[in-house]
């Protein structure tokens, strides 16, 4: 084939197109719309058309009081619902809601419901996150295909995102406080209701608050995540480790299991992609934790747009420590009274299975809340191109320590009439506790079985 100049040219144009797409970075220009047109994190700031859609306003760290266990108060408790979404009416609210949404409604036309509030938007972290996401939206290159990421710090590598890998890595490495210990529960009920607690003590630590962190050698590690099940008996001092890599392409996920009963400690490798959830019944995937985790590299990433949607926001009342769990878990879904929902601006990604690629989930539709980074809503489809699967999370701030993340985690099987509620802590002895710090060497496989010892 002969090659002439004008193909030549259209060939380094080309290149250079997908030079600029793997980079993934944004011009200095560009950047500086951050805390001005767009918030520091890179929602718009303005409201939408008719100020349904509030204008950006960072929420006060005393917005709310905290109790003697760190829990917090609800800073819109005299609120009522502006109006309730049921099976009667829930037609004239569909372009607003997810598909998955609208099937819940459709699965439970007695029980399932919507109630909408006023819509806030106070979602913010600390200056120095801030900070850092604006470094990132210059320099965060995008490596190994777009599954891995170069030059990156803290958190949200691309506030002003282009395509829709990079919406998921935001949502991958949101800033969730730098590090925490939590006390949370876990429950999959049967279709008539009825349930048993599984529960854990997690420990979450990013590498740049790790105690012997250096900044001039970052390593290829993301997080450190360590999850103990405390109850019931059968599976108490069960321990998971996991070294989370930010390049899982050329580095996969490490993760290791201490077994109390044999008392021995082996590689996980299953704990990744459509590996089963730790005591989950098989409601749920490895991946489906924190909504969605772990390496991206068995799907294509499609980013759509932008849209308005109603999700779950500010949901204090759900966290109350006034509730008791058999408040929250009913048949087929949560106690949707304690729920509040508001209409949010969301990214929409969908992610659909590669070629030669193996996963139960064939495609998934992502619902990302632009204020937080945070997934909303994912729907997940089988095979068959069915929709089997709805995720739901029920955001809050943490505004006293201006971290923005989720009270409980919902996931729905419409086939089963069953579902996984994860994240619970309502009748714990202690809310999240942030600043956690540690070593390395706190977790490593040699610590696990001390970290197992019943």
């Amino acid at each position: 084939m002969k090659i002439t100049k004008s193909l030549f040219k259209a060939g380094v144009l080309g290149l250079s197109l997908l030079a600029t797409s793997v980079m993934a970075a944004v011009p200095a220009a560009e950047a500086d719309k951050l805390g001005k047109s767009l918030t520091p994190m890179g929602a718009e700031m303005a409201s939408n058309a008719d100020g349904s859609i509030p204008a950006w306003k960072p929420m006060a760290k005393n917005a709310g009081t905290v109790d003697s266990k760190g829990f917090l108060s609800n800073p819109y408790a005299s609120e009522k619902p502006l109006f309730t979404i049921t099976a009667q009416n829930v037609d004239q609210y569909k372009d607003k809601l997810a598909p998955g949404q609208y099937a819940m409604f459709k699965r439970y036309p007695e029980t399932y419901k919507m109630p909408v509030y006023p819509s806030h938007r106070g979602s913010t972290v600390p200056a120095e996150v801030f900070a850092a996401i604006k470094k990132n939206a210059t320099t965060t290159k995008l490596v190994s295909g777009g599954n891995g990421l170069e030059n990156f710090e803290t958190a949200i590598p691309f506030p002003i995102p282009q395509s829709g890998i990079e919406v998921i890595w935001n949502h991958i490495t949101r800033y969730r406080g730098g590090s925490v210990t939590r006390l949370v529960t876990q429950a999959t009920p049967q279709p008539n209701g009825s349930y048993s607690l599984v529960y854990f003590q997690d420990q979450f630590v990013f590498r740049d608050k790790m105690k012997d962190y250096d900044p001039a050698n970052p390593g290829n590690i993301l997080f450190y995540f360590k999850q103990k099940v405390t109850a019931p008996a059968r599976l108490a001092g069960g321990v998971l480790l996991v070294h989370e890599t930010l390049d899982q392409v050329k580095e996969p996920r490490s993760a290791w299991v201490y077994n109390a009963g044999q008392r021995r400690v082996r590689r996980a490798p299953q704990v990744s992609y459509d590996g089963p959830g730790t005591a989950a019944d098989g409601l749920r995937t490895s991946d489906n934790l924190d909504m969605f985790n772990g390496a991206p590299d068995r799907y294509d990433w499609k980013l759509e747009g932008k849209k308005e949607m109603y999700i779950a926001s500010d949901s204090y009342k759900l966290d109350s420590p006034t509730l008791k769990y058999d408040d929250i878990i009913k048949a087929g879904h949560i106690n949707q009274d304690l729920a509040r929902y508001e209409l949010r601006r969301v990214w929409h990604v969908v992610a659909t299975l590669k070629e030669g690629q193996r996963h139960i989930y064939a495609k998934r539709d992502f619902y990302i809340d632009e204020d937080t980074w945070q997934a909303a809503v994912i729907d997940h489809y089988d095979g068959r191109n069915q929709l089997w699967r709805v995720a739901e999370a029920h955001a809050q701030d943490y505004y006293n320590v201006q971290v923005p993340w989720y009270a409980l985690e919902a996931l729905y099987d419409l086939q089963s009439g069953r579902y996984l509620a994860l994240g619970m802590k309502n009748e714990e002895k202690s809310a999240y506790d942030f600043g956690f710090t540690a070593t390395t060497s706190d977790f490593t496989p040699a610590a696990l079985r001390q970290d197992g010892v019943r």
